[in-house]
């Protein structure tokens, strides 16, 4: 079966074509060239599909097992960096998704119980989750709770429609959301109850139409699961709150563990990205003023997506930057595009890339980092390790 879909790749475009891993030049004097890449010639393009499929030709001759021997396929050719290879060029009405994006699907009742029990009891109280409004490719590993037994989920507060309307998120916007439920603070505590965590995310959808922007709400959310959990952690991903350090402050007194807020990209494409209310300045100042405020007790976090048109320079500045506010973890994933009306991808970077980005974090003195394609800010493998770092913190040992 191997070799006959293999025969069909090796005729060319006339079946289906060949995914290529783009390259680009070396040349030091281009101090910040794209990290994507739009304008190879055709001749170096072919040159290249040439030698994938000479050593794609060269697997299946030595794949005598009748197994699938193709897994470390995806290594970079030599001479490649991390940042000089990403799938694509992405053509308009054509969006390929690269081998190393993997979805995995929910299935049901039968394979997934804790998939199901998870959606009952979020629909059961009317709740809302930014894994299901957002469509977060990990919904199935996530709330299935996958080989380790532990099922975690996001948990979305003050309604489903956002005030804002970046051009990334698939969440509903409006300027005049419903009415907040003044009952949803004891519905989040028994909903979170009943998953059976020990570790949750909280977040929300901007409310720039209530005075506070919704912190009093939020800080009712976060007591009355502690409340109900004591033993729980408890992630809160919150916005800007228009900017007010001083509601900021309010949210930092709640009984929660870790304080988290995106800045999504890098600076240059921050106005494109986001919504314009929301600034890259005005994030960075968020996150600064809660460790300056909780003298670096409350571990902060926040995340970057690729695939928008950054740099590698502006990553790696983007990274600076937060660790200078004092942010203790980060997160790096490929940016998916959730729907037609959402900005496109400009290119799906390579799952080396993300590896170095990794590797750059740590060096420079995050306490954690989680980077990968299918990575998102709440991804449960990052749960794991800032729980770890927490115990660590307060002198607990690891079970």
């Amino acid at each position: 079966m191997l070799r006959k879909s293999a025969h069909l790749l090796l005729m060319g475009s006339a079946v289906i074509r060949s995914p290529a891993i783009t390259s680009v030049s070396t040349d030091a004097s281009t101090s910040e060239s794209p990290i994507s890449i739009t304008s190879e010639t055709d001749k170096k393009e072919s040159n290249y599909r040439k030698k994938f499929l000479e050593s794609f030709r060269e697997k299946l001759n030595n794949d005598t097992t009748g197994k699938n021997q193709l897994e470390s396929f995806l290594d970079l050719p030599e001479g490649i960096s991390p940042t000089q290879a990403s799938m694509g060029p992405i053509k308009r009405g054509e969006e390929p998704l690269p081998p190393w994006i993997k979805l995995k699907v929910p299935k049901g009742m039968t394979h997934r119980p804790r998939f199901n029990r998870i959606r009952r009891s979020m629909r059961e109280k009317k709740l809302s989750t930014v894994c299901e409004e957002a469509k977060c490719p990990n919904i199935g590993e996530c709330w299935g709770g996958e080989d380790d037994g532990t099922a975690t989920a996001t948990i979305m507060v003050m309604g489903s429609h956002c005030t804002r309307g970046c051009r990334f998120c698939s969440v509903l916007t409006s300027r005049k959301p419903p009415p907040l439920d003044p009952d949803e603070p004891e519905k989040v505590a028994a909903a979170v109850k009943e998953m059976g965590v020990d570790y949750i995310v909280m977040t929300m959808v901007d409310r720039d139409d209530l005075e506070d922007s919704g912190a009093a709400h939020v800080c009712h959310c976060i007591t009355e699961i502690k409340k109900k959990n004591p033993s729980l952690m408890l992630e809160a991903l919150v916005g800007d709150f228009h900017g007010n350090l001083d509601l900021v402050e309010r949210v930092t007194t709640a009984p929660l563990t870790v304080y988290a807020h995106n800045i999504e990209c890098v600076e240059r494409i921050t106005p494109r990205v986001r919504d314009r209310r929301a600034t890259y300045r005005g994030s960075l100042q968020t996150l600064e003023h809660v460790t300056r405020y909780t003298d670096g007790k409350l571990l902060t976090k926040s995340s970057i997506m690729l695939g928008l048109g950054e740099t590698e320079e502006e990553v790696r500045q983007t990274l600076r930057d937060l660790r200078t506010a004092g942010v203790s973890a980060v997160t790096l994933g490929q940016y998916l595009q959730p729907s037609r009306t959402r900005l496109k991808v400009t290119r799906y970077a390579h799952p080396k890339e993300f590896e170095m980005w990794e590797d750059e974090a740590m060096k420079m003195g995050f306490l954690y980092c989680a980077s990968g394609p299918m990575v998102r800010s709440s991804y449960r493998a990052g749960e794991y390790y800032i729980k770890k770092v927490l115990k660590q913190r307060e002198g607990q040992k690891e079970d």
